[in-house]
């Protein structure tokens, strides 16, 4: 709830119109009309009560009739004379108490400042009891509006504090109200007002009790939803981090696909035309074998971009791992005629997630052998134990300074795929002593995603 200087005085708005209903009441009984009756001369009525005794009859009347004895003084208690009652004063405190509440001092200021409020509230309280006379009885409302801010401003120990201190200037007020009847505590009637004024005493305790409850069940949802909603923009906050962070992944996804499978099929083009360009002038018919192998790879890379397009998610494996693999030799050997020592010690099924790694680890290590080693043959090893999958592909190619290789964007796609499953990525080479990549990939025993064989 805003107040007018715009700021947040009461977080919870049912406390704001509970303090207004009760400043109403205080405003409606301090000035409604006070059930006093007063003689025109002054003096109060008393009411009759004929005592019993022997020598007369019994009658009881509640018509009030003068007291018999002018000349004596009556009792206090017999005498209802109307307090002087200052309805300005009363409005003016009354009035003060309630602009107050238009602006709560700060929790997280001083705390002597909130002690001076709250002081001040109770000052004002007191000020309207002084101004409304003896027969006043909208006190307890102005004590229950001060505690309510004292709740608002202060921490459990302090507000349990100033609801005791409330209770004891009710007791006080209570205590001034019966002291004119002292003098006669055996009337029946002054014992039944002894006896509802500790009832209202308790019955104040009790709501004072009730307010604390209320008000601090109440500040601690309200708490807890601020935490929440806090919770809840910091999860908006991730989530867009990991959006971004998703949407960053997937591009590197699809820049590697079309490096892997692209680029590997423009690669081998490009050497079968160089192929083409050699055998050209020398031998004619194996020329037109290269170049028709260079076609074939030109349709196969469009074939790739086409398939990458319409369906990014889709694996490059349509078939058995073992199947493409052997395929990706052959064309390997056939392109480069390198041979390739091929040793593969896999089971009957292999998770489609680790085998697409391991084809596109080999399918860029072929590409980039075919491209820069310059080898002589190449080893391939795959196999796997109980707590691992592991390969390796050795060349005795020139090899290369891996600290001075910052560009290559294969060698660091080979190395994300690995580490998105869990596994070690490593190259050794120097030049003049070929390279050498180990790839091992931890097994997860409880994983039950689709397998390829």
């Amino acid at each position: 709830m805003k107040n007018i200087f715009g700021r947040s005085s009461f977080p919870v708005p049912l406390l704001l119109y509970l303090e207004w209903v009760l400043l109403a009441i205080a405003l409606l009984t301090a000035f409604s009309p006070l059930p006093y009756t007063q003689s025109p001369g002054g003096e109060g009525y008393r009411v009759h009560r004929q005592i019993h005794r022997p020598d007369r009859p019994e009658t009881v009347t509640d018509r009030p009739e003068r007291s018999p004895y002018p000349d004596r003084p009556q009792n206090r208690h017999r005498r209802h004379y109307r307090s002087r009652r200052f309805p300005l004063g009363i409005l003016v405190s009354i009035g003060s108490l309630g602009v107050m509440g238009l602006r709560l001092p700060e929790r997280s200021g001083r705390p002597a400042i909130r002690w001076v409020y709250i002081a001040c509230g109770f000052t004002f309280s007191w000020l309207a009891v002084v101004f409304g006379g003896r027969g006043v009885s909208f006190f307890s409302a102005l004590l229950l509006v001060v505690v309510i801010r004292a709740c608002l401003l202060f921490s459990w120990r302090d507000r349990i504090a100033v609801a005791i201190f409330a209770y004891g200037l009710f007791l006080l007020w209570v205590f001034l109200r019966l002291r004119p009847l002292a003098d006669n505590w055996a009337d029946p009637i002054q014992g039944l007002v002894l006896t509802l004024t500790f009832n209202s005493s308790v019955l104040f305790g009790l709501v004072l009790l009730f307010i604390l409850l209320l008000v601090g069940a109440l500040l601690s949802e309200q708490e807890s939803r601020q935490k929440l909603a806090e919770a809840n923009q910091k999860l908006r906050e991730y989530a867009m981090l990991i959006e971004d962070r998703a949407i960053n992944q997937e591009r590197n996804r699809i820049a590697r696909e079309i490096h892997d499978s692209v680029g590997h099929n423009l690669t081998a083009q490009s050497i079968q035309l160089e192929n083409v360009a050699l055998f050209l002038a020398e031998d004619k018919q194996r020329a037109a074998r290269h170049l028709q192998q260079a076609r074939e790879l030109g349709k196969e890379a469009l074939k790739e971009v086409r398939a990458s397009v319409r369906a990014w998610r889709s694996h490059p494996l349509q078939e058995s791992f073992g199947q493409a693999l052997s395929q990706l030799i052959s064309e390997f050997e056939a392109t480069t005629s390198v041979p390739v020592a091929s040793h593969l010690q896999i089971g009957d099924t292999l998770p489609l997630d680790i085998s697409i790694v391991l084809y596109r680890v080999i399918q860029e290590a072929f590409t980039n052998i075919s491209k820069h080693a310059k080898a002589k043959k190449v080893q391939l090893i795959i196999s796997e134990n109980n707590r691992e999958f592991y390969l390796k592909i050795e060349d005795d190619g020139c090899g290369f300074n891996p600290g001075q290789n910052t560009t290559g964007f294969g060698l660091q796609g080979m190395g994300e795929r690995v580490m998105a499953v869990g596994g070690n990525f490593s190259l050794n080479s120097s030049p003049g002593e070929g390279c050498k990549i180990e790839v091992k990939i931890g097994k997860n025993q409880d994983d039950d995603s689709s397998s390829i064989g």
